[in-house]
């Protein structure tokens, strides 16, 4: 059995995205024998349209933990013996059936690639040390494998030993919060299981491609760019294009434009019934139009702002 595993917990703006990517994961795997599982503390806020096919796992306030914690104990509640775990700030764009044959086989699994030095949330070489590993897997959370079985409680098991230890350990806190994507990758180092090499096709994200991003949910198509003349070139990433399966919208790109965009095609193709046409019709004069005006407005007037009044402080994240 298969499964698609996401967490919703605490804020409404965690349920909203989880019933975005949802309906997302609808429109390409509706038909490939995996179920869709929502892991979360407040049920009645959930789409009813989504209601009518997601498995729901219903969790108390606070049962898990807060902050990143809940996913360390994805193996608690994977819902089928080979669980992937999204989470809720994707969106899918193409079949996931690829991913699990990359991963078939393997206890718990990411993706992304080998790191034994550098800085990664803390200095890598000497957590390592710490830890009693030679090397741990660097990667983004978004995606989690696991199959049910001894060795994949082993590795979250120990992730959570870990994290009363976190500061100790030499790691660097995230929002304020351990985070989850080091513990689980000193738990993976120690059990000895290997991410899925990272190319750019299976998980994107914009830490790594900051030169644009084309994307439609409905088509099945998105492309990252980290273009080397482009201003925010990462030079660091290997990869120039990304063709990813599964989109991550992290950090404060939930509240931008294309996700927005997006999301409100989503919600008018499933919860109001219209077409794709209609839907991006709408979502054109609601989303895409607004966004180009004020966005050309602040790019306008961004110098004088700054003239007159300085640099205003980063807002805080409603994810805190």
């Amino acid at each position: 059995m298969k499964s698609v595993l996401t967490l919703a917990v605490g804020k409404q703006l965690y349920i909203d995205m989880a019933v975005a990517l949802a309906r997302s994961f609808y429109i390409w795997n509706k038909d490939a024998g995996i179920d869709f599982y929502i892991a979360t503390d407040n049920k009645k806020l959930i789409a009813i349209d989504v209601l009518e096919w997601v498995k729901i796992i219903e969790l108390q306030p606070g049962e898990l933990g807060e902050g990143f914690s809940p996913k360390l104990h994805l193996d608690k509640i994977a819902p089928t013996s080979k669980t992937l775990f999204i989470d809720s700030d994707c969106l899918i764009v193409k079949p996931l059936a690829s991913i699990f044959d990359k991963m078939d086989g393997k206890a718990v699994s990411v993706v992304g690639n080998f790191i034994s030095d550098g800085e990664w949330f803390g200095d890598v070489k000497s957590v390592c040390q710490r830890v009693g590993v030679n090397r741990i897997p660097k990667f983004n959370g978004g995606v989690y494998y696991l199959e049910k079985g001894e060795i994949a409680t082993k590795v979250y098991v120990k992730a959570r030993e870990l994290e009363p230890k976190y500061d100790e350990i030499g790691l660097v806190r995230l929002r304020n919060k351990p985070n989850d994507e080091l513990l689980m990758a000193l738990a993976m180092a120690f059990y000895n299981q290997v991410p899925i090499p990272e190319d750019g096709n299976i998980l994107g994200e914009f830490v790594n491609f900051q030169s644009g991003i084309w994307i439609s949910v409905l088509k099945g198509t998105c492309t990252l760019k980290n273009n080397p003349k482009h201003p925010n070139y990462q030079p660091t990433w290997p990869l120039q294009i990304g063709n990813p399966i599964v989109v991550h919208f992290l950090g404060d790109h939930t509240n931008k434009y294309p996700y927005l965009r997006e999301k409100r095609m989503l919600k008018e193709v499933f919860e109001n019934k219209k077409s794709a046409a209609a839907s991006k019709l709408i979502a054109f004069f609601s989303v895409t139009l607004p966004f180009i005006g004020i966005e050309g407005l602040k790019n306008l007037f961004r110098p004088i702002y700054h003239f007159i009044f300085g640099f205003r402080k980063v807002a805080q994240s409603a994810r805190v």
